[in-house]
Formats: C-alpha cells, structure tokens, sequence
C-alpha cells in the first residue's frame, strides 16, 4: 500500500513540475531552465544525503557493475527537456497522458525481456488488455 500512495505522490509531483518547468522556459530558455532544474534537484539531494547519515559514498559509484546504468542523471536531462516541451505544445493533461502511458508501454517491455537488470516476467494477456485500456482512454480523451 505504501509503494502505490508513493506512486501516486510521485505521479502528481511530476505533473506539477512539467507545468512549473515550462512557466520557466516560457520566461527564459529551455536549456537555462533545464539545468536550474537538474541543479536544485542536485543540491537537494546532496542536503538529503548529508542529513540522513550519508549512505554510501561517491567512490562505490566507480564500483557500479554495469557502467551504462550510470546514465540516469543523462537520461534526466533529457526528461525534463521532454517534458518541458510536450507540456508546452500539448497541454499538461495531454502530454502527461501519453507520457504515462510510454513509460507502462516501456516498463512493461524491460520487464517482458528482462533488461537492465530487472527480472523477467511471462506475457499476461490482461496486461496487454490493460494497455489497449489505456490507448482507449487516450482516443477518448482526445476525441472532441
């Protein structure tokens, strides 16, 4: 239960954040706005690191296996530049749509193959019904 209320906060802050990240481009460049982004998200989460006991250490990122999953902060940036431009051209209800429903289109494959480390799980057909739901619910959304 807890996993899901973090899900739904984690959701609805993503939301929020697109539509504020694109109020900042709109005043002063995407690339400027982007990196304040990235930025403050650093520093909050060197403030968090230092006031809960400083798990781990900056070394033990050198020790990580499989070197490309350290591409996460990369892929980031390029998120809220995605994010900030779908929001823009699209609208926060609609981009956030089709942005949830590429990430259960995605998240649904690596686990279908079992990449990037996470564990393989056999086809359901009620997850792929689940998805056309979802497809569905976007045609419906759309349609004026």
């Amino acid at each position: 239960m807890w996993g899901i209320i973090i899900a739904i906060i984690s959701g609805a802050l993503m939301s929020i954040q697109g539509v504020f990240n694109t109020g900042v481009t709109r005043q002063t460049g995407i690339w400027l706005a982007a990196s304040f982004v990235q930025f403050s998200a650093f520093i909050v989460c060197i403030g968090a690191w230092f006031s809960t006991g400083r798990q781990g250490n900056f070394g033990q990122l050198l020790k990580i296996d499989n070197k490309y999953m350290l591409l996460g902060g990369v892929i980031g940036a390029f998120i809220t530049y995605t994010v900030i431009k779908s929001v823009d051209t699209l609208g926060p209800a609609r981009a956030n749509m089709f942005i949830i429903t590429s990430q259960m289109l995605v998240a649904y494959g690596i686990e279908l193959c079992g990449i990037c480390g996470c564990e393989r799980v056999p086809f359901e057909w009620r997850k792929l019904f689940g998805i056309v739901l979802i497809l569905a619910g976007i045609i419906t959304f759309k349609w004026k």
